[in-house]
């Protein structure tokens, strides 16, 4: 064990780093119920994507242990998941197959390029406030998402949105409150596993509500349904519904592929840089230990996520809870696994959470992903109102992709308004282009 992880030398013990990797567990494991919940809505069984959801998280947690040696643990990102239903599924009119398939690429184009080292060069070269951006919108992304699903927030109130009342004729969106309330109150306090103890809480008080509903016979044990495998279509890349090839389609398939590509791309990246200042893990010119393990880590992750049917993978930031309980090496990632493989059998346990239940955890990790929002430099108008505008469109146009889209052209206005052409680099050039060329593109078709 300590060959295999060096113990020793990183100032911690078996004992530790299994508490560890149980915290990291408790503090994510939410994404059991809640990545099943968003995808069935594109059409995918349940059951299926529970399975994908928990030997992905176990397959790449696995890998980072093993590889990197890190306490970081993955599984299917919030906000990618709903970026796939929302906005690939239902906002674009894809099929959950086609959108698998770009999963699928961008996995198998990030082993490649973690392997070469040019992921940490292309990270260098995106602006920094347009990564804090991102996460800030996503955050409100997921939280407009929440608050749908649990009916709290309505457009039948009178105004184009707003708040439902809180009473029996709104059972579901009162027992979210009630969840939202005690989840809150548990991670002020640094209960552990906050986020899943609030939506355990908050299923059991759903049922004197008639918002969790337990069927006759139920169990919380069963075998757990196979997942999918290789459900691709590749052919949807390049043909449209009569079979012939199609620029327009060629078009759109690349904006899915490079907007899961991007915000994976940055979500590993931040998550890596937090939990590595945190532990102490980075070398004597302050870079991350092991980085290139660690991005290969999610790479494998989200090549198999995808040929089991679920999201791309990517690193938790609830793996600093395990950071902060003393976790230092792979082997809290190994526990975590091993717990994931485990959860693999309480399938009618998490069908039984109502979205009442989700939608508290999805509010909240609004608020953990808006934490980024303190370090964007509104002081500076060619930084921050790029920031805003991505900040902005993501939960207002209910579309990541366009978020990011308008964010990386409006950098390049501002910079060239303010005579900072110069600080432009010339990715993000290309990339304005391209983007820009889809809105016109859309416009005259």
């Amino acid at each position: 064990m300590e060959k295999l992880f060096k113990l020793k030398a990183r100032g911690t013990t078996v004992g530790k780093e299994i508490v560890a990797g149980v915290t990291t567990f408790l503090a994510m494991a939410y994404i059991l119920a809640v990545n099943p919940d968003i995808l069935s809505a594109s059409g995918m069984a349940w059951g299926k994507v529970f399975t994908a959801t928990a030997l992905s998280a176990a397959i790449a947690t696995l890998v980072m242990a093993f590889v990197a040696n890190l306490p970081v643990a993955l599984a299917p990102g919030l906000g990618l998941n709903a970026f796939f239903t929302y906005t690939v599924v239902f906002s674009m009119g894809c099929s959950w197959q086609l959108a698998l398939t770009a999963v699928l690429l961008e996995g198998i184009l990030f082993i490649v390029l973690s392997i070469c080292g040019i992921r940490e060069a292309i990270i260098k070269s995106i602006p920094e406030g347009l990564k804090k951006a991102v996460a800030v919108g996503i955050g409100l992304f997921i939280t407009i998402i929440g608050l749908v699903n649990a009916g709290i927030c309505s457009p039948d109130t009178g105004t184009i949105v707003g708040f439902v009342n809180f009473n029996m004729a709104n059972a579901t969106a009162l027992v979210a409150i009630l969840g939202l309330i005690i989840t809150i109150v548990l991670f002020i306090l640094k209960v552990p596993g906050a986020i899943l103890l609030g939506i355990a809480i908050t299923t059991i008080i759903g049922i004197p509500f008639g918002v969790t509903t337990i069927p006759a016979g139920w169990k919380p044990f069963s075998v757990p349904d196979a997942p999918y495998f290789f459900e691709f279509d590749f052919k949807g890349i390049f043909l449209n519904a009569t079979g012939s090839f199609s620029g327009a389609v060629l078009g759109k398939f690349f904006i899915i592929f490079f907007t899961f590509l991007f915000t994976d791309l940055f979500d590993t990246i931040g998550t890596l840089m937090g939990v590595a200042e945190q532990a102490n893990l980075k070398d004597k010119d302050g870079n991350i230990i092991n980085a290139k393990g660690a991005l290969l880590s999610d790479a494998v992750g989200t090549v198999a996520g995808a040929a089991l049917g679920t999201s791309t993978v990517t690193s938790f930031v609830e793996s600093s809870s395990g950071v902060a309980a003393g976790g230092r090496t792979g082997l809290t990632s190994v526990v975590t696994a091993v717990l994931f493989l485990l959860s693999l059998f309480l399938s009618p346990l998490f069908f039984l959470i109502p979205s009442a239940a989700t939608a508290p955890a999805l509010i909240f990790v609004g608020y953990l992903m808006m934490k980024s929002v303190v370090d964007i430099k509104f002081s500076d108008p060619t930084e921050g109102i790029p920031a805003f505008i991505t900040i902005m469109t993501m939960p207002f146009a209910y579309s990541i992709s366009k978020g990011i889209s308008f964010g990386i052209i409006s950098y390049v206005i501002a910079k060239c308004a303010g005579k900072k052409a110069k600080d432009i680099p010339v990715i993000t050039w290309i990339l304005a282009a391209i983007f820009l060329a889809d809105i016109i593109f859309e416009a005259v078709k």
